[in-house]
């Protein structure tokens, strides 16, 4: 799993990030493209929105459980 001291500052603030061991693979941004966003200048992924609704979660933790790296936190869990 992702460690939270390692979490990149593009990340809204909330329980779910990205650290800096994102290989860019695009995994999270197609399960979760509402939720994910890219950092052109890093070539890295971010939480760009917190996931609210039930749906929003189980995509958060699907994209959590698919990502290569674990990559991916959840600091609630």
């Amino acid at each position: 799993m992702a460690t939270l001291s390692d979490r990149v500052p593009d990340n809204v603030a909330g329980r779910y990030y990205t650290d800096n061991t994102c290989i860019d693979c695009d995994q999270c941004r197609v399960i979760a493209p509402d939720l994910f966003s890219r950092n052109e200048d890093t070539g890295t992924s971010f939480v760009s929105k917190q996931p609210v609704t039930e749906d929003e979660i189980r995509l958060a933790e699907e994209a959590l459980d698919a990502c290569a790296t674990a990559s991916i936190g959840n600091d609630g869990a």
